[in-house]
């Protein structure tokens, strides 16, 4: 029934294509199905086909007649997406397909991502590329891999496979809205080493303590909002537990992706037997606690404990302390807003993981910037902090953002089709969120005149991702009329 819902949908071909991507597993650094996918429909079309050494597919389309001496337009859209699900949903990204349904305007999968960011891009290409009764200058379709996390696709571009010096950027997901730049970002990655403590009191007890029902989402796109962090939320209980009801950890699992907000936490810990009924106390306390303090921005908060088995091991004390004192001590969300462009986010750090095993601890954050000055500075801070706590720092996956260029002929060829169109004006908008405009622009020799654009995509980067189904059709209509005006 889902299927043939979406199969029915218009335009049918951007929803045929997008539905054959939802067929194919595809999270990031799993890309060989579907760059496969994209090369043999490619050559199925007799167009010109050719794969890099990162992996990323370009198909060139020839241009129309009429349209011979017209500048080449580059589209590009990332293939990879972000594989998050509800913690009692068994789905197997790496051989599963995605389940979709409409509800209602919105089509969306059952308890996972949808993987609309960014297949719904690629779907749209895939429609243009096999239309033979559009108008257009000659095509340069640009799938990249691995955008999700560390832009590797773009990254590792070969910049010499485009000559193309207009590019539309399939990415943005709110309809109506032009973007024309975006935030840089780095990685930092943080390990505390440790030889795990063996000696557990006989008197002590294990609980599981599960922290699950926040809304997570985009860490750049949705970082202003205010929601929960599970990494922070639990790490405050901790504090609290370990120091008044001497509690040991044993082990946390807390966030499964660098560029998501945490949605849930997992910790095991050890008691005295005799404060059992104080921590099943504590935890409702600050379950009302968390309620409280989110109300309005998060309604399923979920904080339970549960008896569990006594661990082989649990961290050393001093570990232990100075782990908590450090993530507690950790900024998180928004750090500064541009001045330039009220309401949008300048800077901010996004504590995505802490995961422990029997001898070390993993945390892994993401800083976001449109200033490289303010993400050195960010990264810096973040570094002090957790070097006096102990840890090993270290800085990968360093992308520059994609600065806006308000003189662009392309962004206000953009604006007048849009105004003509549908009788209002386009929002310009730089955003906070990751595009790989930037990068593929220091990759190639030519200038690019770029903007971005798509269709209006809630939740992404958690179970609560939705495509707006009318903002797809108005995004391809929007689309096909930009490509005949670019003559």
């Amino acid at each position: 029934m889902a299927t043939a819902e979406i199969l029915g949908l218009k335009p049918e071909s951007v929803w045929r294509h997008f539905f054959s991507l939802t067929q194919i597993p595809r999270p990031t650094a799993q890309m060989d199905q579907v760059t496969r996918f994209v090369l043999d429909f490619g050559k199925s079309l007799n167009l010109e086909t050719r794969q890099d050494k990162a992996g990323n597919v370009l198909i060139r389309k020839p241009a129309t007649k009429g349209y011979e001496s017209a500048r080449t337009v580059i589209l590009q859209s990332h293939l990879d997406m972000v594989p998050q699900k509800n913690a009692e949903v068994e789905h197997d990204f790496a051989k599963d397909p995605i389940e979709t349904f409409v509800d209602g305007e919105w089509v969306k999968a059952h308890a996972t991502t949808l993987g609309a960011d960014n297949g719904i891009g690629c779907a749209m290409m895939m429609a243009v590329l096999e239309d033979t009764s559009l108008q257009h200058a000659t095509i340069e379709a640009l799938f990249t891999v691995d955008e999700e996390v560390g832009m590797d696709g773009a990254n590792g571009l070969e910049g010499s496979m485009l000559g193309g010096s207009l590019m539309l950027n399939l990415d943005t997901e709110e309809e109506g809205e032009l973007c024309i730049g975006c935030a840089g970002g780095r990685d930092v990655n943080i390990s505390f080493r440790f030889q795990a403590d063996r000696n557990i009191d006989h008197g002590d007890i294990a609980f599981k303590i599960s922290l699950k029902g926040l809304k997570g989402g985009h860490s750049g796109v949705q970082i202003h909002l205010g929601r929960a962090n599970a990494n922070k939320l639990m790490n405050r209980f901790l504090k609290d537990v370990v120091r008044n009801y001497e509690a040991r950890i044993a082990g946390i699992q807390g966030g499964t992706l660098r560029n998501a907000i945490p949605r849930e936490s997992f910790v095991v810990l050890t008691i005295p037997e005799q404060l059992a009924d104080d921590l099943i106390d504590l935890v409702a306390e600050y379950e009302a606690l968390f309620r409280e303090d989110f109300a309005g921005i998060e309604d399923g908060i979920s904080f339970k404990a549960e008896r569990t088995d006594i661990p082989e091991t649990i961290l050393p004390e001093e570990i232990q302390d100075d782990l908590i004192n450090a993530v507690e001590g950790c900024p998180n969300g928004v750090i500064s807003y541009l001045a330039d462009f009220p309401g949008v986010v300048e800077s901010s750090l996004n504590l995505a993981m802490i995961q422990t095993s029997e001898e070390s601890i993993e945390v892994k954050l993401l800083v976001r910037s449109s200033s490289e000055s303010r993400k050195e500075w960010v990264c810096s801070s973040v570094e002090s902090l957790f070097l006096l706590a102990g840890a090993r720092v270290e800085f990968d996956g360093d992308y520059p953002g994609w600065q806006p260029n308000a003189g662009s002929e392309l962004l206000h060829l953009m604006e007048r089709i849009y105004l003509e169109k549908y009788d209002q004006r386009p929002r310009v908008m730089v955003i906070h969120a990751g595009l790989e405009c930037g990068i593929i622009q220091s990759n190639v020799s030519q200038k690019l005149d770029i903007v971005s654009f798509g269709p209006t995509i809630t939740g992404a980067h958690s179970p609560d991702e939705a495509v707006k189904i009318d903002s797809v059709g108005k995004s391809y209509e929007y689309l096909l009329t930009i490509l005949e005006k670019l003559n």
